[in-house]
């Protein structure tokens, strides 16, 4: 058991070491150079203490807020990438936990639903139209509780068997947590949309509140 968890630390360090990369390729600390600011300091202050709720709760199966959505609908992939690490530090530094399930959190809580939610909000805008509701509903509510869900079953179907949950268990407290994940991140993204449309980098006004326009 020790050397499987060995070789999935490793595993995880890579997905974290690649997809890390990937997202400084495109230097997004340009993106902090406006509105993008605030939300990214807000998250560098609260998120943290969301993610350091299992540490204080009996041990077993423990799960959480993720949160990793609502940071992509704000800052989008390539800077959510890097502040979700600096969310991991935090936690890391401010916490008990070794670097080891830390670095789990980052990878199956933060960079693995984020990445889903990138897919997701790829699909809906190829096949659906530009509309308020598809972004506010389908996007932040119902596109949340997949990416979270679909991360959180990913990690159990990896993990289960080597911390001794059983499966249906935990995918039943995955699929109600989230659930809880998509009415938050639904709800702030809605009052983003209406009093603090600057803080969303994955919204635009042209796209989803102007109508369209005929084709010659």
């Amino acid at each position: 058991m020790d050397a499987a968890l060995s070789v999935l630390t490793w595993v995880e360090a890579a997905l974290g070491a690649l997809a890390l990369g990937l997202a400084l390729l495109t230097r997004p600390w340009r993106m902090l150079d406006g509105p993008l600011l605030t939300p990214t300091l807000a998250v560098l202050a609260l998120l943290p203490w969301f993610w350091l709720l299992p540490q204080q709760l009996p041990q077993g199966l423990q799960v959480q807020l993720s949160g990793a959505v609502l940071v992509l609908l704000m800052l989008g992939w390539p800077l959510t990438v890097p502040v979700l690490a600096l969310v991991a530090v935090l936690v890391w530094v401010l916490g008990d936990a070794a670097w080891p399930a830390v670095l789990t959190q980052w990878v199956w809580m933060g960079l693995v639903p984020a990445t889903l939610a990138l897919g997701i909000g790829a699909l809906l805008r190829r096949w659906l139209p530009p509309n308020l509701f598809i972004y506010t509903l389908g996007r932040a509510f119902l596109g949340t509780a997949v990416a979270v869900f679909m991360a959180g079953a990913l990690f159990e179907v990896v993990h289960h068997l080597l911390h001794g949950n059983t499966l249906r268990e935990a995918l039943v407290a995955r699929w109600l947590i989230a659930w809880s994940d998509a009415f938050l991140t639904g709800l702030l993204a809605a009052v983003f949309v209406a009093f603090a449309p600057q803080w969303l980098a994955t919204w635009s006004d042209a796209r989803y509140l102007e109508p369209p326009k005929p084709k010659a």
